[in-house]
């Protein structure tokens, strides 16, 4: 049973666990947005972008043939070609409304949803096209597209490959059948399988597979045998992410029987047998929840100080701005964050008026552009040395608390130096979480830790 000790250091653990934290995927944190920031303020900062800044470019698509349980993203299904139609000519719309950016050098392109590839082959070139005759793309780096494995064909893979995708990261989630039907996406290993083959048959080659944890009725012999099926595909890139049951905000997530979901113990022992299949096939850990192969970039850049981390999760994505385009999209330039309309109606009637469809936002203090470097440091190196940032003086308070978190394992202190423990790992969010001003205030809003 173990020492009195480690059953104290146990509960610790399973009590932060079950904290309620962002992903930090951004800092401040989307809840924290408000109306303060409109479509004029977008604008302005728009035009101060200085003339060669580096951009990336998010294009969202909110649209599903049907909807997975458990999802969290902003999306909807639909199965008529209309809507999709219409949201298609507001995108290429709004881009038109970017033209002060016109021949900017674009070094990343993501394409996320939602299933971007339900625009299908005419929309996707057409809005590729559209791209390209307003930035310059000699410099684009990565152009990576979100796929569904049940939704993919030589059609759709043979556009991808015209429009210059060079990365898809594949949703895989669970191969076991009861996982898939308890989260109501039915998806036998064999169509992922296929995808990857089609997509390196067409010579994009960077693949990421997305697997889960967490999700109801899933032991860890699941996602250990899921990880041990993904890893046979030789992705470049494994993302393991735990999945955020917050129905209050997801309502088709009610369709998950609670009582069936992990507790946070089974979810820390999901995560540790996942990532060690992924370390037994030769995979490196980045991170919170990605993994890659020693060879690849991400782990490169982990490596060398430089990952960064956004809306997309790890990236090597060193922009200057990153622009958002599409119902939710969300943007980060230097002087702050716009999101548009969640809704593609209320996103489409500002697109129609000619006007950016920007609803909040949050313009940056130098407190928040400064806490935001240090938990992106966190998230990214796992270690922080506060004399980067002009030493500890002034956080007095939270040298108190991570001086707590030492005594319970998850990090070494050593004067202005913190370092992530292994054991801490699974809890740099509560680490990071540390540093974050505004958490009081939107703590329920957030996912649990582990």
């Amino acid at each position: 049973m173990g020492s009195a000790a480690e059953i104290r250091l146990l509960n610790g653990a399973l009590a932060l666990a079950e904290r309620n934290v962002p992903r930090y995927t951004s800092y401040p944190s989307a809840p924290h947005f408000s109306a303060a920031v409109g479509p004029a303020d977008y604008r302005t900062w728009l035009d101060a972008l200085p003339r060669g800044a580096r951009l990336s470019l998010y294009i969202h698509v909110p649209f599903c043939t049907e909807l997975c349980f458990y999802c969290g993203c902003n999306t909807r299904a639909v199965r008529r070609p209309e809507p999709v139609d219409a949201y298609a000519e507001d995108l290429i719309a709004e881009l038109k409304l970017l033209g002060a950016l016109n021949g900017a050098r674009l070094t990343h392109l993501h394409w996320g949803g939602g299933t971007p590839s339900i625009l299908g082959p005419q929309w996707l070139e057409t809005i590729a096209a559209q791209i390209a005759s307003q930035f310059d793309l000699s410099a684009l780096h990565e152009h990576a597209i979100e796929l569904d494995p049940r939704r993919i064909d030589h059609a759709v893979v043979a556009t991808l490959k015209t429009i210059g995708v060079n990365r898809a990261s594949l949703g895989m989630q669970d191969a076991s059948e009861h996982v898939q039907h308890a989260i109501g996406r039915v998806q036998p290993f064999e169509q992922v399988a296929h995808a990857a083959e089609l997509l390196r048959e067409a010579g994009i080659a960077n693949l990421n597979l997305d697997l889960m944890y967490g999700l109801p009725k899933q032991s860890a012999a699941d996602v250990a045998r899921s990880a041990e099926l993904a890893c046979s595909l030789e992705p470049q890139r494994l993302a393991l992410f735990g999945y955020a049951h917050v129905p209050w905000f997801k309502t088709h997530q009610r369709l998950i029987d609670a009582a069936t979901l992990p507790g946070a113990a089974e979810r820390l022992e999901q995560a540790r047998v996942a990532a060690e299949v992924f370390a037994s096939f030769g995979y490196e850990a980045v991170g919170l929840d990605h993994f890659a192969l020693p060879e690849d970039e991400l782990f490169i850049a982990a490596s060398e100080g430089r990952l960064r981390r956004n809306f997309q999760g790890y990236t090597t994505d060193d922009a200057d701005a990153l622009i958002g385009v599409g119902a939710s999209s969300i943007g980060k330039l230097p002087q702050g964050f716009v999101q548009n309309a969640p809704d593609t109606a209320g996103y489409a009637r500002s697109i129609k008026r000619g006007t950016f469809a920007t609803v909040k936002g949050l313009a940056l203090s130098d407190d928040d552009i400064l806490r935001a470097s240090i938990i992106e440091r966190l998230m990214c190196d796992l270690a922080l040395d506060l004399d980067r940032f002009g030493g500890a003086a002034g956080f007095e308070n939270e040298m108190t608390a991570l001086a707590d978190l030492a005594s319970q394992g998850l990090v070494t202190m050593n004067g202005a130096r913190i370092a992530v423990t292994e054991a801490g790992r699974p809890f740099i969010r509560i680490v990071a979480a540390v540093f974050d001003t505004y958490l009081a205030a939107a703590q329920k809003r957030h996912s649990i830790a582990v």
